[in-house]
């Protein structure tokens, strides 16, 4: 269907990315609008209505939040939809700023052409009918005012009708109906059925059938807007949800208006019903991120904070050491689930992760299955493999070059068992006390994941054996305060 074309402004430091854009997007048949950097985007904003801004986050001078900024500054641009394109791996934290500064979207590098292509239309199609939404109520106020001196005439109510039915098909999701005040008459067009999700050939449109399709919590919204004519209310605005016979439920906003004869009667509604239920989605997607966002790095702080307060040290480049390498843990088993967009972490990538510092050639032995772990079981076990690594660098078979480790698992009626075996190292000699690491390891398996971990202080290597329930949900609070570091060795060697 022929449409007005909008305006696109592509923001980018870099002339080759912005042709790439232009062509990804040619195929909409939208006016493309070139910018090389935001102080020259700001200029086209001035001089250009625009309906999508398209914004690398990273640019010189001016990156794409501080563009942001200013625009939403502007009241003209407050309800612009900004599109952010990202070539670095954004956080959480990052995605909420941006969406508080009015993104509507993030676009991660490499751009896939279809994604892109799909996010632009979306929010171009949705400024279009906005703009004819503002059309058509203006366009119906106009009609109000001059239908009172042509009442009676038929062949200028079914041209008008006429005029209501093909603005509503052409607008999409948008309906238009009349109501005979006086006899009760009503009247749809194609785009009204299509909303209800009912055919002209079995639905009656009348007061009963109508109201039967209103969310039963929506119903007294149909009942305030009558009261609301007969007081001499002359236009009248809801949102409401309709329920369509197969059981979907939509939202709309409708906009009505009443026409009046000379002694200020009401004699005939109209009005347009907009299905807005994709908007609704969005907001809510929206909201939950937010909520997601706030859940996730409270949970995040609450992990940092207990491992500050619980680490103990003689001295300071001991404690600052201690934490750093706790801290990186997590953050490096929230990188990885940020990248699954935390719908969970592979172990062995989890492992990887802890052996990338190391770098420790043929010293270690994996030997497992693919498993997938719950977010929270992921970041608690994260932790806990961080301190065997640790005090295995530190005093074990890592800690020299003829040390060899021996890391497998496997999953049988969703228990994960692994077994962390070590030869070829420093004697070995059990523990007289229990350190930090030990502790806090044991708290974190079995309080937090409701497994068990067993060390065998064998003089040839430690042997540990770790079982983590995998289906169980973990607990989302941090270990208790009881376990204190001492500042002793956490899995203490002696050589002989």
């Amino acid at each position: 269907m022929d449409h007005e074309k909008v305006n696109i402004l592509l923001v980018d430091d870099q002339p080759a990315k912005l042709l790439a854009y232009e062509v990804i997007l040619k195929d909409l048949g939208e006016n493309l609008v070139i910018a090389s950097s935001g102080r020259e985007a700001l200029e086209v904003l001035l001089k250009t209505e625009i309906a999508v801004i398209l914004v690398d986050v990273c640019m010189p001078e001016l990156d794409g939040f501080e563009l942001a900024a200013m625009i939403r500054e502007h009241p003209r641009f407050q309800k612009t939809a900004m599109i952010f394109i990202s070539a670095i791996q954004v956080s959480d934290i990052d995605r909420l700023r941006g969406y508080e500064m009015g993104a509507v979207d993030y676009v991660p590098v490499p751009v896939v052409p279809e994604v892109l292509r799909a996010k632009i239309k979306v929010f171009a199609e949705l400024y279009r009918k906005t703009r004819e939404l503002e059309r058509l109520n203006q366009e119906l106020e106009d009609r109000v005012r001059a239908r009172t001196a042509e009442l009676e005439n038929s062949t200028a109510k079914l041209r008008e009708s006429e005029q209501r039915r093909s603005m509503a098909i052409a607008a999409g999701k948008m309906g238009s109906w009349d109501w005979d005040w006086i006899s009760g008459d009503w009247m749809w067009d194609e785009g009204q059925y299509r909303i209800f999700g009912v055919s002209p050939e079995s639905f009656e449109v009348n007061p009963a059938n109508v109201q039967a399709l209103l969310h039963p919590d929506d119903v007294d919204q149909l009942r305030k807007a009558i009261a609301e004519f007969n007081r001499g209310t002359r236009a009248y605005e809801t949102e409401f949800r309709i329920m369509r016979p197969d059981g979907e439920v939509r939202w709309c906003v409708g906009t009505a208006a009443a026409t009046v004869d000379d002694s200020g009667r009401v004699v005939r509604v109209s009005g347009v019903t907009v299905d807005i239920t994709e908007r609704k989605r969005a907001e809510e997607r929206q909201n939950l991120l937010a909520r997601e966002v706030d859940h996730r790095a409270k949970n995040a702080l609450a992990l940092a904070q207990s491992i500050v307060r619980l680490t103990r040290a003689d001295e300071v480049k001991a404690y600052v050491n201690a934490v750093e390498g706790r801290i990186n843990a997590l953050a490096r088993v929230h990188t990885i689930l940020s990248l699954s967009s935390w719908q969970g972490a592979e172990l062995s990538r989890l492992i990887d992760e802890e052996l990338a510092p190391y770098s420790l050639g043929g010293q270690i032995i994996l030997a497992g299955p693919q498993v997938q772990l719950l977010p929270a079981t992921a970041q608690t076990l994260a932790l806990a493999l961080h301190e065997l690594f640790t005090n295995s660098a530190k005093y074990g078979a890592l800690s020299t070059r003829s040390g060899r480790l021996t890391i497998g698992w496997q999953v049988e009626d969703q228990l994960l068992t692994l077994s962390w075996e070590e030869s070829g190292g420093p004697l070995v000699m059990t523990p007289k006390s229990r350190g930090f690491g030990t502790r806090s390891l044991l708290a974190s398996v079995e309080s937090q994941l409701g497994g068990q971990a067993r060390f065998d202080w064998r003089a040839e290597g430690l042997l540990c054996r770790l079982e983590v329930p995998l289906t169980r949900k973990p607990a989302a609070t941090p270990p208790s305060e009881k376990f204190e570091d001492t500042g002793s060795a956490e899995l203490q060697r002696a050589s002989g």
